[in-house]
């Protein structure tokens, strides 16, 4: 699983005016998942299961 911040440079993420994240592969919005004995939350593509966290 890659950061957030890498999946925007490698072009794997856009980000639009509004700060949501969406997956370029299947142009949809990503989910959040978040673990409250974990640090920082996991960003999910609900299509393609892809997975990235934000710190």
């Amino acid at each position: 699983m890659e950061s957030v911040r890498k999946g925007l440079r490698s072009g794997d993420l856009e980000k639009d005016n509004y700060g949501r994240l969406t997956c370029v592969d299947c142009d949809e919005e990503l989910s959040t998942q978040n673990d409250p004995d974990e640090v920082g939350k996991v960003r999910v593509c609900p299509e393609c299961d892809g997975e990235w966290q934000e710190i």
